[in-house]
């Protein structure tokens, strides 16, 4: 296996899984109220405009704009109330010259009106008359027909993953169903004679499953359905009769531990015999995760990652999240990062990718970054830190006082 442990930078292991990997063809649809973060597989075109109807976009007086020309503090236009528009209601009075109509937010434009005075901007002098002392231009806070949307206008495009206010745009112009692409199913082998199930109390020698749980999670994050198959034993037979069941009955398969060169860890022997083109990487120029496997089986990614902990979530992110994505045809969501003050040097390699967990902190208005240091098998040195600082290739570490980017936690 030591001729496979050649490694390569983090962006050309990506580069090298991603070529020519196939996105899902599969298609389903579904209710719009349940398609948050689901990926549109056509584009959607408007069924309607939006709004359908003239309405004010404030508080105030329905009005024709030339009869507040000129109006002032100091010669305010004085206008009768003729009428007011119900919310809900086609107006039943209309406007004609010198006269207003009370108008709320949203309500419908009343014929021979084409602005709205604000309320702040008037004067009831009695309860049929007003003054309005500034004046409007014509279509002054009104939101006018199509003004939002214009039927048949492409208000998403195929590719979109769906945000909330997507949602809520979907269902203003009656659009109750969409067509997304059917979430990657990733089926997730957890290997290792001493892991135990959360449940089980550990004996001597032995831990708890938290890897399957943990990606398990961050699948659903990166918009996959996970498929756990449970613990495989440290048996030749045993994790390639997993292996073939998983990658008949999933779309990505994740090895949990097993990456490491070693005579116990035959992940890349097992890969090997699930079709071509096969291991594509194996060792990538990282801290932590150094012995991550790539590869592609018949059309379909498979991944060894790392065993330890901070090693599996790192590795998740720069590669199986972007593949989840890949398959579903979209981008992942631009990673979220602040600036802050480093605040304690840390030391690095030049040659590899370092990824350092940090605690953020907030002291006199800056925002600083506390690296979190241990080894990559301590589950709580993520839980105890916000995001992660990345030490580039080429640098031999970071000094205290500095400002580092820091991505943060989705």
């Amino acid at each position: 296996m030591a001729e496979l442990f050649q490694v390569l930078t983090p962006a050309e292991a990506l580069g090298r899984l991603l070529q020519g990997l196939p996105t899902l063809k599969e298609t389903e649809d579904v209710p719009v109220q349940e398609a948050l973060g689901r990926v549109l597989a056509a584009d959607i075109p408007s069924p309607t405009q939006l709004p359908t109807f003239p309405r004010s976009n404030m508080d105030g007086y329905a009005v024709r704009a030339r009869d507040t020309f000129g109006a002032s503090d100091g010669l305010p236009a004085y206008l009768k109330v003729s009428g007011e528009v119900a919310m809900g209601q086609v107006p039943q009075v209309k406007v004609h010259s010198g006269e207003v109509v009370r108008v709320a937010t949203g309500g419908m434009m009343p014929e021979g009106a084409d602005a709205v005075v604000i309320v702040e901007h008037t004067q009831v002098v009695d309860p049929t008359t007003i003054e309005a002392y500034r004046p409007v231009a014509p279509g002054e806070n009104v939101v006018q027909v199509g003004e939002d949307v214009k039927q048949g206008e492409r208000l998403l495009p195929r590719g979109h993953s769906l945000r909330p206010q997507d949602i809520g745009g979907l269902l203003g112009v009656g659009s109750l169903s969409v067509s997304v692409f059917r979430r990657p199913r990733v089926v997730i082998i957890a290997t290792g004679d001493e892991v135990v199930p959360p449940e089980v109390e550990p004996g001597p020698g032995q831990i708890r499953d938290i890897n399957t749980y943990t990606i398990a999670a961050l699948v659903i994050r990166a918009g996959g359905v996970p498929q756990p198959s449970g613990i495989i034993r440290d048996d030749y037979e045993a994790l390639r009769e997993a292996a073939e069941q998983g990658i008949a009955h999933g779309d990505a398969l994740i090895f949990s531990a097993g990456s490491s060169v070693s005579t116990r860890d035959m992940t890349a022997q097992i890969i090997g015999t699930l079709g071509k083109p096969g291991v594509l990487v194996h060792g990538v120029a990282l801290k932590p995760g150094k012995p991550t496997i790539l590869a592609v089986c018949g059309d379909k990614p498979v991944f060894g990652l790392p065993g330890n902990p901070v090693s599996t979530f790192v590795t998740f992110d720069l590669f199986v999240r972007p593949v989840l994505y890949h398959l579903v045809g979209t981008a992942p969501p631009e990673q979220v990062t602040v600036q802050a003050r480093l605040t304690r040097n840390i030391a690095s390699t030049s040659g590899r990718e370092d990824y350092i967990p940090v605690r953020l902190l907030e002291e006199e208005g800056e925002m600083l970054a506390e690296p979190v240091f241990g080894k990559s098998n301590l589950i709580y040195i993520l839980v105890k830190g916000q995001g992660l600082v990345v030490i580039p290739l080429d640098v031999g570490g970071l000094s205290a006082g500095q400002t580092v980017e820091v991505r943060r936690y989705s």
